[in-house]
């Protein structure tokens, strides 16, 4: 009696429960978790079938070259069929694909490179939907706090979508709105993702992602609130308002909400957008010199830093003065860096411009890396082979080859990148997202090697350790023995700089390079 009971009250439960949320959320089907989540159950089950019976049907030659065709094209096909349900669940579904998208030390080629078109084409909502958020928050209706609203968003992410407005002013504004769907979805799909990540690790051992459902979850409440978003652009920008190339949206408080954005509009092209930054004459190695100054003094400066640079957040574009701007776009994640954990990274990164392999590794211990992992930790951190890092990272100039072999050696040492992924220290997950994403810029912009990527950066990371020393010094003397020896060492770094860049680019070239 009481078993029967229970049953009836757990169903009847469950059928007041997905009509309670159909009613939330205007009778959308998709919007109800036990739909979703027996959707993402199908496609775990189908991806899982899928490497059963057309890879893992027979012991093969891991040499063969036919084993390597074969494999390349099952994961093409899980890839699509992964994206096929992040496209149709959405929200939470798209940033944690987008995240796979950045994660080219971790996983197959076929992978990123499917879900790279999330950076940009994310699926999008009608305005009518957007409308209703705008009047649930602000209590106004679109008609009357726009003049002017273009149908067409100007780009959709995985949490909301950016339009073109007019406001009645006449001001010319961006108006991000979130999604109608994605706060109520967020817990039950973040529940979804992480017993899915655990069945596909029963299934495949060496995939260990844990830590992205965790940093997922972490992550998550804080950008669903554009408000918080708002606070961040405004800091960042009174932050660097020394360089006058950077431009970062003022935001419209009064017409702002936690699921509605007003801001400036500025207009650009993308930062990855080549014919746009060829037909505006503008100097890729300006773009990728800034952007670079600007992630080194966040990562090792200040310890705010942008965590999301993919091309659709960074816009570059040519000032009435033909002054190459950066606009830096979607502040809604930020990592906050201790003054520990910089200190560290700093000093990981002075010893592997150095190639001090003892210093390597105890920095990468002070990061939570143990033993020998270390080697491939700075592989992770340069996004360079080991045969670089020992030749020195700054020596060395980052070719095709390069690329290939980083691709290719991914399977073989995916165990252990997995164990670096649980151990090293929390902050770091964020920047090593960061550096593969301006990376990847970078390589657009075929600007990899460079020298004033390692010579500003390196400047940072000293800046960095000498301030950690000088705020342990009690005596005025002591801390300006320390700021002497920054300045010592800042000279002695140019001088090398200066030489490298005449040895690779010339006497013209260097100077451009480096002034």
């Amino acid at each position: 009696m009481f078993k029967r009971l229970l049953t009836h009250s757990l169903l009847g439960a469950s059928v007041i429960g997905t009509g309670l949320s159909l009613r939330t959320n205007d009778y959308d089907l998709n919007s109800v978790g036990v739909i979703r989540l027996m959707r993402s159950a199908v496609a775990v089950v189908d991806v899982a079938l899928l490497y059963k019976q057309k890879l893992y049907y027979k012991d093969w030659d891991k040499n063969d070259p036919e084993y390597k065709v074969q494999k390349s094209k099952v994961h093409t096909l899980a890839a699509e069929r992964l994206l096929e349900l992040i496209c149709t669940n959405k929200g939470v579904y798209i940033k944690v694909g987008q995240h796979i998208g950045a994660l080219d030390y971790l996983l197959p080629k076929e992978f990123v490179q499917t879900m790279k078109v999330l950076h940009s084409n994310a699926p999008q909502n009608p305005v009518e939907d957007l409308f209703k958020v705008i009047r649930q928050d602000l209590h106004v209706n679109s008609e009357d706090m726009f003049e002017h609203f273009e149908k067409e968003p100007l780009g959709t992410a995985s949490l909301a979508q950016v339009h073109k407005a007019t406001l009645k002013t006449g001001e010319v504004v961006a108006v991000k709105v979130q999604h109608p769907y994605v706060r109520g979805n967020s817990r039950v799909d973040m529940k979804t993702m992480e017993v899915a990540v655990k069945i596909l690790a029963l299934i495949f051992p060496d995939f260990k992602v844990q830590w992205l459902v965790d940093e997922s979850k972490k992550n998550l409440p804080i950008e669903l609130d554009f408000l918080n978003e708002g606070r961040n652009a405004e800091k960042v920008a009174a932050q660097f308002d020394k360089y006058e190339w950077l431009r970062v949206p003022k935001i419209y408080w009064e017409l702002s909400s936690s699921r509605v954005l007003v801001m400036e509009y500025l207009e650009g092209g993308q930062v990855n957008d080549l014919k746009y930054i060829q037909n505006n004459n503008i100097d890729p190695l300006t773009i990728s010199n800034r952007l670079g100054q600007l992630y080194s003094e966040m990562i090792f400066n200040t310890g705010f830093v942008h965590s999301d640079p993919h091309p659709g957040n960074i816009l570059v574009r040519k000032n009435p003065k033909h002054d190459v701007e950066i606009i830096l776009l979607d502040h809604g994640l930020y990592a906050n860096l201790t003054d520990k954990f910089r200190f560290n990274y700093s000093k990981l990164w002075l010893s592997i411009l150095n190639v001090d392999r003892d210093s390597m590794q105890k920095y990468s211990e002070n990061l939570g890396i143990k033993g020998n992992l270390y080697g491939l930790f700075a592989c992770m951190v340069t996004g360079r082979p080991w045969e670089t890092v020992v030749q020195g990272v700054n020596k060395v100039k980052y070719t095709k080859e390069e690329k290939d072999t980083l691709q290719n050696n991914t399977s073989l040492v995916l165990p252990h990148i997995s164990d670096v992924l649980e151990q090293v220290d929390r902050q770091m997950l964020l920047i090593l997202k960061t550096n593969d994403l301006i990376r990847g810029i970078e390589s657009t912009l075929r600007t990899q090697n460079r020298m004033t990527a390692f010579w500003v950066m390196s400047k940072c990371c000293l800046h960095s350790s000498f301030t950690e020393e000088k705020s342990k010094r009690t005596t005025r003397t002591a801390r300006l023995a320390i700021i002497l020896r920054e300045k010592w060492e800042i000279f002695k770094l140019n001088i090398y700089y200066l030489y490298l860049s005449l040895i690779n680019f010339g006497l013209v070239a260097a100077f451009r390079e480096l002034l």
